[in-house]
Formats: C-alpha cells, sequence, structure tokens
C-alpha cells in the first residue's frame, strides 16, 4: 500500500470515529440516544424518578438546579428547561456521578435522561 492510500485510510477511519455516527444521530441528539426502560434503572434511579415526580423530598441541595446543556447530549432547549437530580451511588461519600436530568416543568418525569458517568452520556429514560 502507497504512504499516499494508506493516511487516505488512516485519514477516513479518523472522520468516521470523530463524526459521532451516523447523519441522523449528529441532527438529532436524542436520536444517539440508547432507552432504557424506568424499570430497568438501577433501584436509587428509580427511587429518584418518583422523587422528581412527587417534587421532593430531595436528600441532596442541588437537586432540581437547572441543567445547562453544555455538553450538548441533549436536544436543545432554552436556559432553564432542563433540571438535574442526584441519584444516590451506592458506596460513595459524596453525590458520585449517577444524575437525571429532566426537562420541562419540574414534577414532569415526560422527557427525562439518565447518567451514569457524570454527563458524559445520557440513555433516554422511557416508561
Amino acid at each position: 500500500m502507497s504512504i499516499c492510500r494508506y493516511f487516505a485510510v488512516i485519514a477516513l477511519a479518523a472522520s468516521t470515529l470523530i463524526g459521532g455516527g451516523s447523519a441522523e444521530a449528529r441532527r438529532d441528539p436524542v436520536a444517539a440516544l440508547p432507552p432504557i426502560a424506568a424499570a430497568d434503572l438501577p433501584k436509587e434511579a428509580r427511587i429518584a424518578l418518583a422523587r422528581i415526580r412527587d417534587n421532593g423530598p430531595f436528600p441532596y441541595e442541588r437537586d432540581g438546579v437547572p441543567f445547562g446543556n453544555r455538553e450538548g447530549l441533549l436536544p436543545p432547549k432554552p436556559r432553564g428547561y432542563y433540571h438535574e437530580y442526584t441519584v444516590k451511588t451506592p458506596g460513595s461519600s459524596n453525590r458520585g456521578a449517577l444524575r437525571i436530568v429532566c426537562g420541562g416543568e419540574k414534577a414532569t418525569v415526560v422527557e427525562c435522561y439518565y447518567s451514569d458517568d457524570h454527563y458524559q452520556s445520557f440513555r433516554s429514560i422511557h416508561p
């Protein structure tokens, strides 16, 4: 294989990896989010989801604060649309990395997302 062809193959592979998947996924962030059924969430996440639906009580001071979506992994919405909630992380002495982010009015669980890696990725929660 010539050196030019070698670099062309490497460049194509890199652009595919960096491109983030299909064109549909790049146009619609939610299309790229794998779903998870609420019943399949860890017990602690199901408890947090019930607290969100009941509008509390919340164990952490930061529960319910606006989530800025700076990572851009959730669908673009106006500032203040999303709110973040802590999911108790077993064995953790602090808030840990588990979160649920819900869109819309507080105590609404119609559009919620689960992150088990502190916002590096999300899964769309379905009833």
